[in-house]
């Protein structure tokens, strides 16, 4: 199975773009798209999940055009939206029985299909609760449950662990390490570490472009020897930032431990560190500039 993204641009009123000229051919795996809140990773989410229409370009799943053809696409698409709404009234299993009736699935099978989805997202002793009195978190796994009813070929999640708790978030990401094997994954999320636990390729955009497909080790290995750490007073930070590229920042006794991605030493007493995917993704992005010049690596 193929997804193929060819030249996809989104004009919005106004004249702006949320996305221009973005083209990625995504196979079997997690995809990791990263990138900054604006990037237009919803945009081009929407897109995929045959909601939005492209300006330009066009979208291919198994080498039919899926603007032409929606439904070629539809049958085997699971979506889970940044923005999930739910039905408060209707309970966990009353609600996912009428978005597997949506999904055109038979009624019989789709019953064992739901049972088996509250065990896999930790609702099943809430499955008569109304929806309306789950928190953030637990309305986020209906969610994912909703979305995974019709064992997709293609599943697309954007910010899926947005409201989840820490060892919500573990849980997760194993379930789409589970899924990974024989389909496609789309995991937008601007959370490095997500993307770092379960992605076999990345894809980072950033003003509506495509700044680069790669590996995770590839990434790394860009940043290798490039990463540092310094022991400075609060009042330097600021200056800091004005010379170089600062990351994480944590205060302790001694000072701010500052990371610092630099090709250089940044300056004395500062110590060599091993890279992070977060630390490859700061230095993928700063090198971009803005500008939307793509390095294609895979």
């Amino acid at each position: 199975m193929k997804l193929s993204i060819k030249h996809v641009g989104k004009a919005y009123r106004g004249g702006a773009w949320g996305l221009r000229d973005f083209s990625l051919d995504v196979g079997t795996g997690i995809l990791g798209l990263l990138g900054p809140n604006g990037a237009g990773k919803s945009t081009l989410m929407s897109i995929l999940a045959t909601i939005t229409r492209t300006t330009e370009g066009r979208v291919f799943w198994n080498g039919v055009d899926v603007q032409r053809s929606p439904n070629s696409l539809r049958g085997v698409l699971g979506y889970l939206p940044q923005d999930f709404g739910v039905y408060p009234n209707l309970t966990a299993v009353e609600y996912l029985d009428y978005m597997a009736a949506i999904k055109g699935l038979d009624a019989r099978a789709s019953r064992k299909r739901i049972d088996e989805l509250l065990d896999v997202v930790n609702l099943a002793q809430v499955r008569r609760r109304p929806l309306g009195g789950f928190s953030g978190g637990m309305r986020q796994r209906i969610g994912i449950a909703q979305a995974l009813l019709n064992d997709p070929q293609l599943l697309i999640v954007d910010e899926p662990t947005a409201g989840l708790d820490p060892q919500e978030r573990v849980r997760f990401r194993s379930l789409l390490s589970d899924l990974s094997g024989e389909r496609i994954i789309i995991l937008s999320t601007h959370i490095v570490s997500d993307v770092e636990a379960v992605a076999t390729d990345i894809a980072l955009i950033r003003g509506g472009h495509l700044v680069q497909h790669t590996y995770p080790e590839t990434m790394l290995t860009a940043v290798d020897g490039r990463v540092w750490e310094m022991v400075v007073p609060s009042a330097e930070i600021p200056a800091l930032k004005q010379r170089a590229l600062v990351g994480s920042t944590s205060r302790r006794g001694d000072g701010v431990h500052a990371r610092i991605i630099s090709s250089t030493c940044p300056g004395s007493g500062a110590i060599a560190m091993e890279p992070t995917l977060e630390d490859a993704y700061l230095y993928a992005i700063s090198l971009d500039g803005g500008g939307g010049t793509a390095e294609m690596r895979l």
